[in-house]
């Protein structure tokens, strides 16, 4: 692989979906009993902005730096609230001058910092590099740094013995084939664990190979599956990135409505085009 998450940490994308990630876990810590993460394709854990992959990109400054610095109504502000306070807690003063900014955590910080002690969780990661940058900030009772394949930790490690709990799939999008894998692979594993909570981030670049995921994904019939997406335009552009989005399976019941909010207010902050789009809807309604 030649993806390297820390050209693009903070960037657009990663704000989108770990707004949605820090909702469903603030969900998820609702009730005393314990949940299971599992991060199919966890990355290094946490990213230097400062240095010279975020640099010679400057996608963040677009992403969580014009989010940090732009103040937005108070409900906005409080759904937003864990992400901005995971941020918070690496990166020491954010929280009154936010050119403080100087890290930007992965899904398995925010995880681990949105956990309680009765949770537990997985992540995955093959690349040996990458695994020990993460197994030194991931390091915790909680949670074990695995180097299992992330597409086949969705049928090793499901189900898990906890009945609650959020599986997150975030490939990197380099061979051929992986939107059929993702909607194979979640038929796959919902049917070793239909409780859980899936939320799978694609890129849209290729807006015919997303249109036919998402067929294939419907086809699967799987009841309460959500579609999220942000555009970085009205108008989408053929073969560059122009949006992500996730399908999200059993979402919280306050999911749909808090995301809509979220990213109607997200969408003139990130958008390159100064308006930008934002779409959340039933792909599969609950039956």
């Amino acid at each position: 692989m030649n993806y390297r998450h820390a050209f693009h940490a903070g960037n657009f994308a990663d704000v989108v979906k770990h707004v949605v990630l820090t909702r469903i876990l603030a969900y998820l810590g609702q009730k005393d009993a314990a949940f299971r993460v599992l991060d199919t394709h966890a990355g290094a854990g946490l990213y230097d902005l400062s240095g010279n992959e975020a640099q010679r990109t400057g996608e963040w400054e677009s992403g969580v730096g014009a989010v940090l610095r732009t103040p937005f109504k108070p409900e906005i502000e409080a759904l937003l609230a864990p992400w901005k306070q995971v941020i918070a807690g690496f990166n020491p003063g954010l929280d009154t001058d936010p050119s403080a900014l100087r890290h930007y955590p992965g899904s398995p910080l925010f995880a681990l910092a949105l956990a309680r002690p009765q949770d537990r969780l997985l992540f995955c990661e093959t690349e040996p590099g990458v695994r020990a940058a993460l197994g030194d900030v991931a390091h915790d009772f909680r949670a074990k740094v695995l180097p299992t394949d992330g597409w086949q930790s969705l049928t090793a490690y499901l189900p898990p013995k906890e009945r609650r709990g959020v599986v997150l799939v975030d490939p990197p999008f380099e061979e051929a084939g992986e939107f059929h894998r993702l909607a194979a692979t979640l038929a796959e594993a919902y049917k070793r664990w239909a409780t859980g909570i899936y939320a799978l981030w694609y890129p849209i670049k290729d807006v015919r190979a997303v249109d036919a995921f998402q067929r294939e994904i419907a086809r699967a019939a799987i009841p309460k599956t959500l579609r999220i997406e942000f555009d970085l335009r009205t108008v989408r552009q053929a073969s560059v990135l122009s949006g992500c989005g996730l399908i999200v399976v059993n979402p919280p019941f306050t999911l749909a409505d808090e995301i809509r909010t979220v990213l109607a207010a997200l969408a003139p902050v990130m958008a390159s085009d100064g308006v930008g789009r934002s779409r959340v809807g039933w792909l599969i309604p609950e039956r």
